[in-house]
């Protein structure tokens, strides 16, 4: 009795008593020699949701069958709900004589709330409507941020898509077209926050709803918005059109708090794990244990911050920065986000009108010039920053790139050209 979880169907490795599923189990010793393992295995849950669902017995099944022949039977379709042309990825399985309930066992991806912000009462709604309709199985969130309602027949689709749509929730993007945008947690949560990044993916998504229901996109367009430079969204290298909060005045520093955290500490500690790991050595920690701080020099990597909490924090002038062209491997190789605006004030309605149009922009121009299949970096890659900058209406800034000869990822054969011109307009400013 002692190795009895407390709380046992919470456990990772609890499985009902009764079994209410019709169909029988197949054999899978492949699938059980996974939960030998000291961890949770996925196993032990498909198992739990298939004492419950016909479905998931037979996806065991053929699970177990790819394991032995070393190969996949899904192939795709076309499946979608009434007036919505994505958001459905369809599953239909190549052996459905051996697994019939599995043989079709297609994924709804559904928007989150802004933050991931959710109630019990929204997860039990959402998990009632699925085990009705689907598999049971549901994942947390996809790669684009989407829930993810893994396993259900063609006809159940629009009726699980109705009853969810009735009380408020949307599919997501799926194909090319915009996707679902994320946002972090944020200045619901966070003091770290230097934007409303709840707001700024509203009202993005809000905007380009159309764009994410109907695919007609050379191919897929992200939004991510992170409040801070800690980017817990990881904006910069997984979104097209990355929003990360930022501010442009100095940090704001409490030396009170900082000599109680050196005299907590010791100096020691501080210069070891605090000033020496600033990558531009903007700090150094006086002889009266206080923190002198170069803000000029200052790269907003957050680091100190993140260790200093009570002691420093970010300045009082925020806004965001917009980073466009993030993206995994595909043609050229995994890229960050290269800096469109280095600072943008995101204060009144005509600030975020501004961030909307600027959108828009950018997305009409990829969408005519991008290749088929072509991420909006890849783009970039293809007819150089300065043409994009060109085509998006953006002045060339300086600040957009720190050291333009070590990025391989910017032509830079006018750079210099645009340079001067922006000192032109400075002076002339």
């Amino acid at each position: 009795m002692a190795d009895q979880p407390k709380n046992p169907e919470k456990h990772a490795s609890y499985l009902p008593k009764e079994k209410t599923s019709t169909k029988p189990f197949h054999d899978t010793p492949m699938l059980d020699q996974l939960e030998s393992g000291p961890w949770p295995s996925f196993v032990t849950g498909l198992k739990r949701i298939a004492y419950e669902n016909n479905m998931m017995v037979d996806l065991l099944g053929q699970l177990e069958h790819s394991y032995k022949t070393r190969l996949g039977y899904w192939k795709g379709g076309t499946v979608s709900v009434f007036g919505y042309g994505g958001g459905i990825i369809p599953r239909f399985s190549e052996v459905a004589k051996m697994f019939p309930e599995s043989k079709e066992f297609h994924t709804l991806r559904i928007q989150p709330p802004a933050g991931n912000h959710y109630t019990t009462d929204m997860l039990r709604q959402l998990s009632n409507s699925w085990n009705k309709y689907g598999s049971g199985l549901i994942a947390f969130h996809g790669q684009t941020g989407n829930i993810m309602f893994i396993g259900t027949t063609t006809e159940n689709t629009q009726h699980f898509f109705d009853e969810v749509n009735e009380y408020g929730w949307d599919l997501g993007g799926a194909g090319p077209c915009v996707r679902t945008g994320m946002s972090c947690v944020g200045a619901a949560r966070c003091e770290q926050s230097c934007c409303s990044e709840h707001k700024i993916h509203r009202l993005l998504v809000n905007n380009f709803l159309d764009d994410m229901h109907r695919p007609a996109l050379p191919y897929k367009f992200k939004f991510k918005v992170s409040g801070c430079p800690n980017d817990c969204m990881n904006s910069i290298q997984r979104a097209d059109m990355a929003v990360i909060g930022t501010w442009r005045d100095d940090m704001k520093v409490d030396q009170k708090e900082v000599k109680k955290f050196v005299a907590t500490k010791g100096r020691k500690y501080v210069i070891d794990n605090v000033v020496s790991r600033c990558p531009t050595n903007a700090l150094s920690l006086n002889d009266d244990d206080s923190l002198a701080v170069d803000n000029r020099n200052c790269v907003r990597c957050m680091h100190c911050i993140n260790v200093m909490t009570k002691a420093l924090s970010p300045g009082d002038d925020k806004g965001v920065s917009i980073l466009i062209g993030g993206k995994r491997t595909l043609k050229i190789g995994d890229t960050m986000g290269t800096v469109m605006v280095p600072f943008m004030k995101l204060d009144t309605d005509e600030d975020y009108d501004k961030l909307k149009e600027m959108a828009e922009t950018i997305i009409d121009f990829w969408a005519e010039n991008a290749l088929e299949h072509e991420r909006c970096g890849e783009t970039i890659d293809r007819i150089g920053l300065v043409n994009f900058l060109e085509g998006i209406g953006i002045d060339v800034d300086p600040h957009m790139i720190s050291r333009p000869r070590e990025c391989s990822y910017v032509r830079m054969d006018t750079w210099e050209e645009e340079a001067e011109k922006w000192k032109q307009r400075k002076t002339a400013g």
